[in-house]
């Protein structure tokens, strides 16, 4: 089988990211060689390959889906939003500067061409290219200037389907304007819907697919049921639970949500022990008595850093008696200093002091994947026990620091990482957490036998076993096959 497919939505968060490693898997079970795409990603969230550039996480995670080595091509440009107007614009896995969106737009056609030429690449060594689309193709204000949609899906030769969530009400009415708003050049693309999120009985729902396709001439291809307990890698915060308390867990973690949190990735294997209870904390007085704070990477440190002394969170820490670990933007607060003239442009800022730390930004970022041993103060112990702990980096701040609790011994050198002093602790690596032994020994908890490699394989193929059960298989690889 050859060919290629692009996967839009009606809007973001409505389910594109999930199909497009759904199929990813469907496809590699079969023995398809199959890479995901996505043209343009605004995401927080970041993956850095194996060769030390930076993509969107759900690309990682899709990749991993189709069996393929996660890889730049996949994601040639990505944004960072770094406040309500202006981006980190990292194109091919490197930071090309910060752009508010009006000066972003002036240089889209300039990256079309990477685009085009980064999606030719990838279908010249795979069977199959799975696209995937940004929020709805049917904005009609930026429709001159697609990259990531339709307009690609054109240039490429690809038929489209569409996305909806039902869960969130309103589905048919958003699939019959996505169609209904599209120029005539590319309403054609559309070549079937996909309702998604479906918690109620589909048989009450054919008389809505038929009068759809009835009015606007596409069909709809599956019914998609909402599928409990699987949690891929988000793309941004609008799929953060607003609460998730630890129903009786035996250690609750609270996570600080910074309006600019990134990675929040990280805490996916924490959901997944039982013993854990994670909740995403945004006021002190939501805080209570954790056992564990985190605060997160950021995209916005200085100004994180002020948000969260102005919602009197800092002295809700304090006061929780808590253990604290800090990760890549979060551990620079947690120092005594950052100097950052990159960033944020504000020069010497004073952090929190937990840790004996100072921060400087350079305008070079870090982006590898890294590994070493973590010494971990053992309850009851004269000694601490050591785990081994992979991760990877992506920071402009260089972190100085007295007291390293990791020391890392990969390629890129033997080193000392990260900062503890008393209940604070520091790092910059991100995805420590999914180190099983690393996991449970940091938390105090006994093993509970998870192993968060196994659950996310286990996670795609039961979003692959659902898309085979509730989606027209054959249909789609008919369309498959119709991408030039």
């Amino acid at each position: 089988m050859r060919g290629g497919l692009m996967v839009c939505g009606t809007a973001s968060d409505v389910g594109k990211s999930s199909v497009v490693a759904g199929l990813c898997r469907v496809l590699h079970r079969q023995g398809v060689s199959v890479s995901p795409f996505k043209a343009q990603n605004m995401a927080n969230n970041s993956y850095v390959t194996p060769s030390g550039h930076e993509i969107g996480r759900a690309q990682g995670v899709q990749a991993l889906a189709a069996g393929a080595v996660p890889e730049v091509a996949m994601n040639p440009i990505l944004l960072k939003p770094t406040g309500e107007r202006t981006s980190q614009v990292v194109v091919m896995g490197r930071p090309a500067g910060h752009l508010d969106a009006a000066a972003y737009q002036a240089e889209k056609p300039r990256l079309f061409a990477t685009v085009l030429e980064a999606l030719a690449d990838l279908r010249s060594r795979f069977d199959v290219v799975i696209l995937e689309g940004a929020g709805s193709p049917t904005e009609i204000n930026l429709l001159d200037s697609d990259l990531v949609n339709l307009r690609l899906a054109k240039a490429a030769g690809v038929p489209a389907i569409v996305v909806g969530d039902i869960d969130r009400g309103g589905v048919f009415a958003a699939f019959f304007g996505t169609v209904a708003l599209l120029p005539d050049d590319l309403r054609p693309l559309v070549r079937g819907f996909v309702v998604n999120k479906l918690r109620g009985d589909p048989a009450l729902l054919p008389d809505g697919p038929a009068e759809l396709e009835r009015r606007c001439g596409v069909p709809t291809l599956g019914v998609l049921p909402y599928l409990h307990g699987v949690s891929l890698d988000a793309e941004d915060s609008l799929a953060l639970p607003e609460v998730a308390p630890p129903a009786g867990a035996a250690v609750d973690v609270a996570v600080i949500r910074f309006p600019r949190i990134a990675n929040f990735t990280d805490f996916d294997p924490l959901s997944l022990e039982p013993a854990v209870g994670v909740r995403f904390v945004d006021r002190a007085a939501a805080l209570g008595r954790p056992d564990l704070v985190v605060l997160p990477g950021t995209k916005a440190t200085v100004s994180d850093l002020e948000w969260l002394r102005g919602r009197g969170l800092q002295q809700a820490v304090e006061a929780s008696g808590a253990r604290v670990l800090g990760i890549c933007g979060g551990y620079q607060m947690m120092g005594r200093t950052i100097l950052d003239e990159v960033e944020s442009g504000r020069g010497a800022v004073e952090g929190l002091g937990w840790l004996d730390a100072t921060t400087v930004f350079e305008p070079t970022k870090l982006t590898r994947q890294r590994r070493g041993r973590a010494a971990i103060p053992a309850q009851g112990a004269a000694q601490a026990q050591h785990q081994r702990v992979s991760g990877y980096q992506i920071h402009h701040g260089r972190v100085t620091a007295t007291e390293p609790w990791i020391r890392l011994d990969d390629a890129y050198g033997d080193e000392p990482e990260g900062s503890r002093q008393g209940r604070f602790s520091g790092t910059t690596l991100h995805g420590l957490f999914e180190d099983d032994g690393f996991r449970t020994a940091f938390l105090g908890i006994e093993p509970s036998g998870l192993s968060f490699a196994a659950a996310r394989e286990n996670q795609l193929d039961r979003l692959a076993d659902m898309l085979e059960a509730n989606l027209d298989m054959t249909a789609v690889e008919t369309l498959l096959k119709e991408a030039t």
